[in-house]
């Protein structure tokens, strides 16, 4: 990542500061002084120290990696992944919602129908697409978009990335819990193969609605739960501060998620997370949504069926 797009988290501050020496004695050696081999030392030292640090990562670290503003977003997976990608607008009952976005395109030369929830990366783009966070028409869109390639026999990729569906009044008041229920409906009900990726966040039933698919991927620093930290700590301490304790006890993680067979798949991410170094971590997914559906190829619509519906019977039923 370029110096100046560098954004280092609170836990990441001695890398932080060792980066900051080398960047000093690059500086230093613009003017003339040869301190090639001082630089090269300290560059082998910060990059060392990073892979130290992620090697170990506390859930609640992993919670702060998930939720880095640079990691790779839905329109960045679409960029890299998706051609002639055409997104649909409005769910045909209430509105158009842009938290939750989709459409069709092309992955590797085949139709694909593709949606996800998109964060933003601006001040102005994250108001826009309302943080990532849902509204009962965006799933009835997500509904839509999954009958329409049922109709016309188009696999379906799920790019997950939310803190939640949104709360507010208004949602309730149309109906967010029966939108989300028949959306995940629609997920287990498809006749084509679906497949979902988890890319930072995957909480709450927001996350589930679209991810309820034969084959569940998520990357390395991800986290999936039915609650957010913050709001688990609430409701149990009544104590927003204890969010870390509960993101320890919660088993959030993609490696908790793999072995009570949750997911099927962790994808891992560049030293030091997948902001780091997007382009790799986008190039790394196509490959591993390309084996998933390689994997499903062959199998009648009965199949494909029956064996999503298996594979959520079976979760909690034994650890991998």
């Amino acid at each position: 990542m370029p110096d100046q797009m560098r954004s280092y988290l609170d836990f990441e501050k001695p890398v932080a500061e060792l980066d900051s020496k080398v960047d000093e004695l690059r500086a230093l050696a613009a003017s003339g002084t040869d301190i090639s081999e001082e630089v090269a030392r300290i560059e082998e030292k910060a990059a060392q120290a990073l892979a130290d640090l992620y090697a170990g990562l506390t859930p609640w670290q992993k919670t702060l990696v998930a939720r880095h503003p640079q990691r790779p977003h839905f329109s960045d997976f679409i960029a890299g992944l998706i051609t002639d990608f055409t997104p649909l607008a409005g769910d045909r009952k209430f509105g158009e919602d842009q938290s939750l976005m989709g459409g069709f395109g092309r992955f590797r030369g085949e139709s694909i129908c593709v949606m996800g929830q998109e964060k933003g990366n601006s001040t102005d783009s994250r108001i826009k697409h309302n943080f990532g966070m849902a509204r009962p028409e965006g799933y009835r869109k997500a509904v839509r978009l999954m009958e329409m390639a049922e109709r016309f026999g188009i696999p379906v990729l799920s790019i997950v990335d939310s803190a939640g569906a949104y709360p507010g009044i208004g949602a309730e008041e149309r109906g967010q819990a029966e939108a989300i229920a028949r959306s995940t409906d629609a997920c287990l009900s498809l006749s084509v193969p679906n497949v979902a990726i988890v890319t930072g966040e995957g909480m709450s039933g927001g996350a589930i609605a679209i991810t309820t698919a034969n084959r569940v991927l998520m990357l390395e620093h991800a986290i999936y739960s039915v609650i957010s930290p913050e709001a688990a700590s609430s409701i149990l301490w009544r104590d927003g501060t204890k969010a870390q304790e509960a993101a320890n006890s919660m088993k959030i993680t993609a490696q908790d998620m793999l072995r009570f067979g949750v997911i099927d798949a962790i994808l891992k991410e560049p030293v030091g997370g997948a902001h780091r170094d997007p382009a790799a971590m986008i190039n790394a997914t196509g490959e591993a949504i390309g084996r998933a559906f390689d994997e499903l190829r062959g199998l009648d619509g009965e199949a494909i069926r029956k064996q999503r519906r298996q594979k959520f019977l079976d979760i909690g039923r034994k650890l991998v």
